[in-house]
């Protein structure tokens, strides 16, 4: 049996009623969408994708557009999220897509085209910026969207977030509390969310212990933390502990360290933020913190999944607690 009507015929009903049973339609009951599966399976029937999603006016794809410079994919992270987001979404029948595309004017003409060619069912938002042009887009384009991370935009959308504050607060007490007194922070760039709310932690925790902070913005890879904390190490009043935005801001610090003749933890503790693979085997181990992302893929795709049903974008809002990881490169000052 090798078409629709062959299947509908033997079935005794119409081609209508089949076809809305496949494709899971509420008004056909659930007995009947049973039986309906049943003998397709049984038949070896396989509806025709395309004919499928041009009935459902859907595409049946969601997209995550990675904002990236020329010629670079470079995020590890992404490619753990990636993976999870993709086993979730094929469960709900949806395939995902994934593009790049550099920041700014370019970006936005990628949304416009995925979105008005009606080429994506919804799409996921990452490295979210304090002022996120491509939200405020997709707010105005009323189109199912969700972002990883949290912005300044004004509006309901869906977004889980790690809770980047109150693990940076978090960090710095616990130098604190090994004795660390000159703690200084090697943050990302501020126009993202992220480097902002964990330069806000980092602030309350220095505050609370009646501590001056040290705060220096670099470029989020590894070439901004070995310059930075490089400036910092070969400054006045050197600081026995550099608390960095993210794992490759660290592993820079830690290039940084040995080249200068320091020893990490014996004279420096460095800690970073993502527990990127290459964290446990860095030199030494590196402490870091963790938002699960293979937890967080899921979420994102159950909320796009939510939205392209239809649900309020206010329901669906995650803030999650991040885990601290302690290895080798922390420990008391000298």
């Amino acid at each position: 049996m090798s078409s629709l009507r062959m299947l509908a015929k033997s079935l005794g009903l119409s081609i209508t009623t089949v076809s809305r049973a496949l494709d899971n339609y509420s008004d056909v009951s659930e007995a009947t969408r049973a039986r309906v599966r049943a003998a397709a399976e049984a038949a070896g029937y396989r509806p025709n994708a395309a004919a499928r999603r041009l009935r459902k006016g859907s595409t049946e794809m969601v997209t995550m557009v990675l904002p990236t410079e020329p010629g670079q994919f470079n995020e590890p992270l992404y490619i753990e999220l990636l993976a999870a987001l993709g086993k979730r979404l094929a469960s709900d029948g949806y395939d995902l897509t994934l593009l790049a595309s550099p920041p700014g004017t370019e970006e936005i003409k990628t949304y416009r085209r995925l979105v008005e060619g009606r080429r994506t069912d919804g799409l996921i938002v990452v490295r979210t910026r304090r002022d996120d042009a491509r939200v405020r887009w997709l707010l105005d384009a009323d189109f199912p969207f969700v972002t990883m991370g949290r912005t300044d935009v004004a509006g309901d959308f869906a977004f889980v977030d790690g809770d980047g504050e109150a693990a940076f607060r978090e960090a710095t007490q616990r130098l604190v509390v090994l004795g660390h007194r000159r703690i200084a922070l090697v943050g990302a760039p501020t126009a993202f969310t992220f480097a902002t709310l964990r330069r806000a932690g980092y602030r309350a925790a220095m505050a609370a212990a009646g501590l001056e902070p040290v705060e220096l913005e670099v470029a989020a890879d590894e070439e901004g933390g070995h310059a930075g904390a490089s400036a910092l190490l070969q400054a006045g009043g050197r600081p026995t502990a550099l608390l960095c935005a993210t794992d490759r801001i660290a592993y820079g610090a830690l290039r940084a360290a040995r080249r200068l003749g320091l020893t990490v933890p014996a004279d420096l503790s460095v800690v970073g933020h993502d527990n990127l693979p290459a964290s446990a085997f860095s030199d030494p181990p590196l402490t870091t913190m963790e938002l699960p992302i293979a937890e967080t893929g899921n979420l994102l795709a159950d909320m796009l999944l939510a939205r392209i049903g239809g649900a309020d974008p206010r329901t669906l809002r995650r803030i999650c607690p991040v885990r601290f990881v302690e290895r080798q490169s922390t420990a008391p000052p000298p």
